[in-house]
């Protein structure tokens, strides 16, 4: 008997089946079934939640699951989650950006420094509003 078959799911699929088949498989095919087998199987998944709603005389299921994504991206599936990742970037930099300049203003303005004479953008003012 091979080592894959004795491996748990090829084991139980071929306990479901006459003796005399189960023998005749290849290791090849026992391969290929582990593979269409282990595409069923529940895997591990950070968020796991399951449930019915009843509604009326009907029962509706809902499924919610999120966790690390193993399979292989196609070309297409790449693209697009680099430019996801590409878009995020660059909104987080930008409101880092914007957060770093509102500091420094916001410095600024406490140590009285004025860069232009009698103009001011009110936003030390507002600052100082929010503590009154």
């Amino acid at each position: 008997m091979s080592n894959l078959q004795q491996d748990p799911a090829i084991r139980s699929l071929l306990n479901r089946m006459p003796k005399n088949i189960q023998t005749t498989f290849t290791d090849e095919q026992l391969v290929h079934l582990k593979i269409a087998i282990g595409a069923r199987q529940w895997g591990n998944h950070a968020v796991h939640c399951r449930g019915i709603i009843k509604l009326f005389k009907y029962r509706y299921y809902y499924v919610v699951l999120a966790g690390r994504n193993k399979r292989e991206l196609s070309a297409k599936e790449q693209r697009i989650a680099k430019l996801g990742q590409a878009f995020v970037l660059s909104i987080v930099l930008i409101l880092s950006v914007l957060l770093m300049l509102l500091l420094t203003y916001l410095v600024k303005s406490a140590l009285g420094i004025d860069i232009f004479e009698g103009y001011s953008f009110g936003v030390w003012g507002w600052f100082k509003g929010l503590f009154n």
